[in-house]
């Protein structure tokens, strides 16, 4: 084989064992990084981010709890469509109450 050859191949191999990680990486959603201060957070594909370490993890969610745009609607909620309306909370006598019309009840 000529020398030229042998690179091209070799090349291809290392080609192929860098992209088969991004390949993974892509497949499952999730990107491990590490930030600008070194700490690593996984991220995600809706662009939501999280730490690796629990415990940073749960300080973090504390944190961002407090926050007034974090406390919305909650998923057992009906109604308030598009942030329009009334969001009936569970427990609440209108809770999961059916139609008003008499025909269909």
């Amino acid at each position: 084989m000529t020398g030229n050859r042998i690179r091209s191949i070799a090349m291809a191999a290392m080609l192929l064992v860098l992209a088969v990680p991004i390949a993974q990486a892509q497949e499952s959603g999730l990107i491990e990084a590490t930030t600008a201060s070194g700490e690593k957070v996984r991220l995600h594909p809706n662009g939501r981010w999280e730490y690796v370490d629990a415990q940073k993890a749960a300080t973090a969610k504390a944190v961002a709890d407090q926050y007034p745009e974090n406390k919305l609607r909650p998923m057992d909620a009906q109604g308030c469509l598009f942030g329009i309306g009334r969001c009936v909370m569970p427990g609440d006598k209108d809770y999961n109450r059916g139609t008003l019309n008499p025909a269909k009840r």
